[in-house]
């Protein structure tokens, strides 16, 4: 019989055909076939309270009375939906007691708990005794690490019986703040029979002889956008942007000079990405560390553009370099360089022999990501083999 695993997070797919990111959902569904799994994820407006989401049982927990006014989790991340909107903050303390009353409910119906992120999933886990894996992915571990929410990340982690992040870097923050946990580095993956090569569409954008720079991603202090929309300013090439967020409005506008090189496409469902990721020509991840300390993990949308064939032009910022290798697969360049980032892209461009030997390099990389890979890795960490 089939371990009983929970999963807890708080970045989900609200339906199916969202555009909020689903690495959870395609890490559960690849460990559906080593554990009878459900997620409990935050509710939020349209979205079912339960419901079997492509072939994985999700639960959503309601935090506060009014139904309606659930909006701290969706779209995006919960910093930067509080960031967009100060008041939002007074939703925090409900999210941790919905979570709560709902684990306290269901816990004693499954063996174990994977919780990702360490807030708020984590901390409310380690005040249950069922055995639990946690998940750092990036801002948990390297923001609001001060006062009370330190001591309870701490508790957290000293009480968890394996700790896990995607990446090396992130390992290195926790032991600064938990010198005696032992963390294992597992990245989340890619899903390589959608992204490839063959997804190509020619002047999909309409761009017609010029080359297309793409980025998809949060429009979050952390991602760096800003940097990359002043890198191309002076560069023949189309820059596409994928995505939404609190800082859209100062986007566009910062980008209104260049309208006739950059387009916003919006955020795009998981089934429009392949297309698009595989007729662009680079991909480019200008990510920074926030002034509140929020950094990137290993950003899944890197591995689904090398994937698709794409070389990267990406910071030496927290864990990307361990993915982006210099000169390999793509350019790292340090946070904010916007005379750098312009240079590698334009390199890229201008060589095609040295774009088609990173982009070949970007495809080996990927296959080390598959979902196949993670899942076995990740059931063996739960099962306790590792």
């Amino acid at each position: 019989m089939k371990k009983k695993l929970l999963v807890t997070a708080s970045t989900f797919p609200r339906w199916e055909g969202d555009t909020e990111p689903r690495f959870i959902l395609d890490l559960c569904k690849a460990l559906n076939e080593y554990f009878d799994i459900t997620v409990l994820v935050p509710a939020c407006p349209g979205a079912k309270e339960e419901e079997i989401l492509e072939g994985v049982k999700v639960m959503r927990y309601h935090y506060f009375p009014i139904h309606k006014w659930e909006t701290l989790c969706y779209p995006g991340a919960i910093v930067p939906r509080i960031k967009e909107k100060k008041i939002r903050v007074l939703l925090v303390p409900f999210v941790f007691l919905g979570l709560w009353m709902r684990l306290h409910r269901i816990i004693n119906d499954f063996d174990v708990v994977h919780a990702h992120w360490i807030i708020p999933q984590g901390i409310v886990q380690s005040f249950f005794k069922k055995p639990y894996i946690i998940t750092g992915h990036g801002g948990d571990v390297t923001s609001l690490n001060f006062g009370i929410i330190k001591h309870l990340k701490i508790r957290c982690l000293s009480r968890a019986q394996k700790v896990t992040v995607v990446s090396n870097a992130l390992k290195r923050t926790i032991n600064e703040m938990v010198p005696n946990v032992s963390v294992l580095v597992q990245s989340m993956g890619c899903d390589l029979k959608k992204f490839s090569q063959q997804n190509k569409v020619n002047n999909f954008f309409s761009q017609n002889d010029k080359k297309v720079a793409l980025f998809v991603g949060r429009f979050a202090e952390k991602k760096g956008v800003k940097y990359l929309i002043e890198a191309v300013k002076k560069i023949d090439i189309l820059l596409v942007i994928v995505g939404s967020g609190p800082l859209e409005t100062e986007l566009r506008n910062q980008a209104k000079k260049y309208r006739d090189k950059i387009i916003f496409l919006g955020p795009k469902s998981h089934n429009e990405l392949p297309i698009i990721y595989a007729s662009a020509d680079l991909f480019v991840a200008p990510s920074i560390t926030a002034a509140d300390g929020d950094k990137e993990g290993v950003p899944t949308t890197i591995i689904e553009a090398m994937a698709s064939g794409l070389p990267v032009v990406a910071s030496n910022s927290s864990g990307i370099p361990e993915i982006v290798q210099d000169g390999y697969n793509g350019f790292l360049t340090e946070e904010k360089d916007v005379e750098a980032i312009g240079h590698c892209i334009r390199n890229i461009i201008e060589n095609s022999e040295l774009s088609s030997r990173l982009s070949k390099n970007a495809i080996k990389t990927a296959e080390k990501y598959s979902y196949d890979k993670v899942g076995k890795m990740y059931t063996n960490i739960i099962n306790g083999d590792i």
